[in-house]
């Protein structure tokens, strides 16, 4: 089996592998990538069929849950889930070796998933009040 990889691809792998960060990294958490979002839908969309085959009506990017900034969350489910409450879902991937997340994944294991879940949390807070909020940080 042959695996080839494109010139950019080559560049970023042995840039993360000499641990230039600033440079090698930057494929992997910039805004405008293209495989950015294809990738934040490929989750969402595997969050809401595993919900859906376990018998739990939900939707992607719910209408109506709108914050002040315009953002909203990727799901909700249609029935309570906790405490009389619909639970919403955000997902994130983190960059672990963004600058931003070098000091928590250099000292423990899924570092950058856990703040990545906080920031949701804290971009969540008053939508909280009146859903169960599910932060999916990778």
């Amino acid at each position: 089996m042959c695996i080839r990889l494109d010139d950019k691809a080559v560049q970023i792998a042995i840039g993360l592998h000499l641990g230039i960060v600033t440079e090698g990294s930057h494929g992997l958490s910039c805004r405008l990538g293209p495989g950015r979002y294809a990738r934040h839908a490929g989750l969402n969309d595997l969050i809401w069929r595993g919900l859906t085959q376990a018998g739990i009506h939900s939707v992607k990017e719910p209408q109506g849950m709108l914050r002040s900034d315009g953002k909203k969350p990727d799901g909700l489910t249609l029935i309570p889930w906790r405490s009389v409450r619909c639970m919403t879902w955000d997902v994130t991937v983190a960059d672990t070796v963004a600058l931003s997340n070098l000091a928590t994944t250099s000292a423990r294991k899924g570092g950058a998933a856990e703040l990545a879940e906080a920031r949701k949390e804290a971009k969540y807070t008053q939508l909280m009040q009146s859903h169960a909020l599910c932060p999916i940080g990778l």
